[in-house]
């Protein structure tokens, strides 16, 4: 056990009270894009440093076993901010299936996909997002980075960076990546603004980071050369630091306003990564787009100074399905609907909750049934970890089985050595979601 795992552990047994807040809080959304749950100094890696997120964690309720909802990054940005899974909220994939035998990604290929992604659209605005819960109450809200769903101004925020025009660019993000690689001027200047109204805020900062292009600052990626395998590798550990450059000026800029206490900080992943080491700006199998953790776990945070108390849970899994609710609790906002997530701050709601799970469909979207490309259901029990294939991937077509607590990498499948752990997940999964 590492001196930095110790303390996790020292923190987790010594605070852990509920929080107690007299007033809501602003609320900073940070959503690390395409990172694996190991990719960071406070997680164990032997090499990327990320001191402001260790920093962070060490000052946050942390979960070292955080889950995103879906391995791919439209259907979790939209279940964080729906509060819904992908099943539920019908984007299950990135794009709409459609027929073009041009250029995939053109300019030409945006815009034939458009009637077909407006039909998505309008599905999933069909369900409340937490923009349009805290614009109810008062507060004040900005989109930055990836973004999938349209204009900022369709995802019921008050101010952003992205048009969603298909011509100009739009398909996830557009405008809005240029956030945390050109700098952080709009969130700023959305602070400044939001103070001077006296109105809580909303920031949904979600950088196009450490994504491809992995295309560092030459400081980083020299130093990552020096001591990477292949430069693949030191382009994307070069990436997670200079994210985490970019999270630390955010960070430090809302403790220079004195707004540490009045802002809860969240941080998250949308899925994983698994570095290719031969072929730059690739991933590796077993990662994104995958049911296995290096495809759906990441470390979670939650930074409220004064109000909670650190602890680094490294038991406990939590999920991003949590986001909404737990928003919702800290503003004192009622839903208006029922949700699967519960609310992190209060310990009485994430004991009792043992199971959590994600969902793993195809690339892109049938129109007409958009859980038929459904490829797998997962859950996680504790350390127990069930990967159900529904017929629609390429990957094992065998229910798979792991012991996460001796197998973290999910390398032995003990779905045919223990049947009856193997029956137990089943049935919480179809207790969950049952779609035949």
């Amino acid at each position: 056990m590492t001196k930095i795992q110790l303390l996790f552990l020292l923190i987790f047994f010594s605070c852990r009270a509920d929080p107690e807040p007299d007033r809501p809080p602003n609320i900073l959304l940070i959503i690390s894009d395409d990172q694996s749950w190991t990719d960071y100094g406070f997680m164990g890696h032997d090499h990327i440093e990320t001191p402001n997120l260790d920093k962070l964690a060490m000052e946050s309720m942390s979960f070292t076993r955080g889950y995103a909802t879906a391995p791919l990054c439209s259907p979790s940005l939209a279940s964080i901010i729906s509060g819904l899974y992908a099943h539920q909220h019908g984007v299950t994939g990135n794009d709409p299936a459609f027929e073009f035998d041009q250029q995939r990604y053109s300019t030409e290929w945006r815009i034939a996909r458009q009637p077909f992604f407006e039909q998505m659209k309008e599905n999933f605005y069909q369900n409340k997002l937490i923009t349009e819960y805290l614009n109810e109450a008062g507060y004040q809200s900005l989109q930055t980075g990836k973004w999938w769903l349209g204009s900022w101004h369709e995802g019921h925020f008050d101010a952003g960076m992205t048009h969603g025009d298909p011509e100009l660019g739009g398909r996830h993000g557009d405008d809005g990546l240029a956030i945390g690689r050109e700098g952080l001027e709009e969130i700023f200047g959305f602070i400044k603004d939001s103070r001077q109204k006296e109105k809580p805020f909303f920031i949904w900062f979600a950088p196009f980071l450490p994504h491809t292009p992995h295309d560092p600052p030459e400081q980083l990626l020299n130093k990552y050369l020096a001591i990477a395998e292949t430069e693949p590798i030191a382009r994307y550990w070069a990436m997670c630091e200079w994210f985490d450059q970019t999270c630390g000026e955010l960070i430090d800029h809302i403790d220079d306003q004195d707004l540490a206490e009045e802002t809860l900080v969240i941080y998250t992943t949308d899925n994983g990564w698994i570095q290719d080491p031969d072929r730059q700006n690739r991933f590796a199998p077993r990662s994104k787009q995958s049911p296995y953790d290096m495809g759906i776990r990441t470390p979670f945070m939650l930074r409220w100074s004064g109000t909670l108390q650190p602890l680094i849970d490294t038991v406990n899994a939590v999920s991003n399905i949590d986001i909404l609710p737990t928003i919702l609790a800290a503003t004192g906002i009622q839903p208006n609907t029922e949700y699967h997530g519960v609310n992190l701050l209060s310990e009485q709601e994430r004991r009792p909750r043992t199971t959590v799970f994600a969902e793993d469909f195809a690339h892109d979207v049938d129109m007409e049934d958009p859980i038929k490309l459904l490829e797998h259901r997962i859950a996680i029990k504790g350390f127990w970890k069930l990967i159900l294939p529904e017929g629609n991937d390429d990957l094992e077509s065998e229910p798979e089985l792991y012991n996460l607590a001796v197998d973290p990498f999910e390398s032995y499948n003990l779905f045919e050595e223990i049947p009856e752990k193997a029956e137990e997940l089943m049935i919480e999964i179809d207790r969950w979601w049952s779609y035949r």
